[in-house]
């Protein structure tokens, strides 16, 4: 029998024949256990040039252009700090509430491995510049405070490309490495484990992405990698206060990813403590298309790395007066905006997360309200209409024409009388298609609103004659099938009549006969 994506027999558990068994076997796995969950998420910084060297930070560049005597490590070649990159870590570490430290150090951590030129990576260790930070998240309706242990920099790795049948190193013919990316400034967020559930990640890694990219710091686009997650698992039972044993687990390109990958690891974990299996501390690689973790490598520990300090890079010790200028220049924060459109436009919260959850979003909408288009309907057009032509169609906001003027407009139509509902729909569908003028699109497919009597009856008159069935219904008294009639019409007139008018006159022609 399998029971959320694992075979009871396989995992030495006793049968369970009866699917009420089953749930019931489940619900108590779930009730006695819990999860402790914590996140390393890197972030790619949107400076000009790398983190030591002025090569220039760019995604999609010709594989190794991007490169230098400093990036690829050759003798005598010395790393200079990017000034730039330091601001942008100070100014994340201010948004998520973090103490700046007085003095902090790059230290040289080392490994070995194809992507690392070096054969070692400037990082910090035991002093790193952000410490002791926080951030809120709101899961349902409970607010809860994530505590953020570290915010460090460090360098980035090159990229290797395993080619073969599947990508999969395992499977490879043969590996290219292009290190345009090694030595990309990368900030690392590390969250303390006061996560409870993998939908308290899911709302901690959307909250810190919508944060870093209301900073400006990066794009955080995770489909380049600007983003990348690590999630740091364990399971114990409720009421223990020791920590369980910990699984990391990679390859969590996106927050969907994050989800399944710990979902599947909360439930994997469970069921093996409760058939008396031990957990082993080790790495684990998320498989997108199998939806499950497999085993990668055993855990690393800090001294595996062998860190000492980086002899090239005197220490960072920030002036407290260019810290506090860097906080007076932070935007409006996510939190702040969902509260003010909340209280000063009357939104609803989930509204209001949805609109701030990314930049572009946020400032469209902000934009639809400058030019005076009433704040609720300009957040309805945005987050549902809007959002699902761009779902439907898988692009982003900044990939399409659509501007603010031109919801603007369709709201402003609307609410004169001169454009339906459903017509507006169709208006905008074309608009993300070609982005032309809102009037433009009106007048060429003749959708301005209807209220002549003459081609209204007529439109009537076919749709009753059309439509037999709900028109026998009505008469009998089932008053709903005159929607059926209702939507006949507005099918003919192509969004264009006047809905009210139509119903009027349905009204009046079915109750004279």
């Amino acid at each position: 029998m399998v029971l959320a994506g694992y075979r009871l027999d396989c995992l030495g558990l006793p049968q369970v024949r009866k699917a009420d068994q089953a749930v019931g076997y489940a619900s108590r796995v779930m009730a006695e256990y819990e999860s402790v969950i914590g996140l390393e998420c890197h972030v790619e910084l949107s400076t000009e040039t790398k983190m030591f060297c002025g090569c220039r930070n760019e995604f999609g560049a010709p594989p190794n252009t991007n490169v230098c005597p400093v990036c690829l490590g050759l003798p005598g070649s010395l790393p200079v700090p990017n000034a730039k990159a330091i601001e942008y870590i100070v100014r994340i570490g201010l948004a998520l509430n973090c103490r700046i430290a007085d003095e902090s150090l790059f230290h040289r951590k080392n490994y070995f491995y194809p992507d690392m030129p070096k054969n070692f990576q400037i990082s910090q260790y035991d002093l790193p510049i952000c410490i002791e930070g926080h951030m809120e998240i709101q899961v349902g309706a409970e607010t809860r405070r994530i505590g953020i242990t570290r915010v460090h920099m460090e360098e980035d790795t090159g990229k290797t490309t395993h080619v073969g049948r599947s990508g999969r190193i395992d499977q490879a013919d043969y590996a290219l490495v292009d290190y345009n990316r090694a030595g990309v400034p990368l900030v690392e967020v590390v969250s303390e484990p006061h996560m409870r559930s993998p939908d308290e990640a899911r709302a901690y890694f959307a909250e810190l992405r919508a944060t870093l990219e209301a900073l400006g710091v990066s794009d955080v686009r995770m489909e380049e990698g600007s983003l990348r997650c690590d999630a740091n698992i364990s399971t114990r039972r409720v009421g223990v206060a020791e920590l369980g044993t910990k699984v990391e687990i990679k390859n969590l390109n996106s927050i969907r990813s994050l989800d399944r990958a710990l979902r599947y690891e909360e439930q994997r974990q469970r069921a093996a403590l409760d058939a008396g299996e031990t957990l082993v501390q080790e790495t684990r690689h998320f498989d997108e298309e199998g939806g499950s973790t497999h085993t990668l490598r055993s855990k690393e520990e800090a001294f595996d790395y062998r860190y000492f300090p980086e002899p090239d890079l005197p220490p960072l010790a920030p002036e407290p007066s260019w810290v506090d200028g860097v906080g007076a220049s932070l935007p409006e924060l996510p939190a702040a905006m969902r509260a003010r459109y909340v209280s000063d436009h009357a939104l609803k919260p989930e509204q209001a997360r949805l609109l701030v959850a990314s930049t572009s979003t946020a400032r469209l909408f902000e934009d639809i309200v400058a030019l005076g288009a009433d704040p609720r309907a300009a957040a309805n057009w945005v987050t549902q209409d809007l959002a699902g032509l761009l779902n439907k169609a898988r692009m982003e906001l900044d990939e399409t024409k659509v501007t603010s003027q031109h919801v603007a407009d369709l709201v402003q139509l609307i609410d004169e009388g001169t454009l339906s509902q459903t017509a507006a729909k169709q208006v905008l569908e074309e608009v993300v298609e070609t982005g032309d003028e809102v009037d433009d699109i009106v007048d060429r497919r003749a959708l301005r609103r209807v209220t002549d009597t003459s081609a209204l009856e007529t439109w009537v008159t076919e749709a009753i004659t059309e439509n037999p069935g709900p028109v026998e219904q009505y008469r009998r008294g089932k008053e709903g099938a005159l929607n059926a009639v209702l939507g006949a019409v507005m099918k003919k007139s192509r969004g264009s009549a006047d809905a009210k008018a139509v119903r009027e006159l349905l009204l009046r022609r079915l109750s004279e006969s």
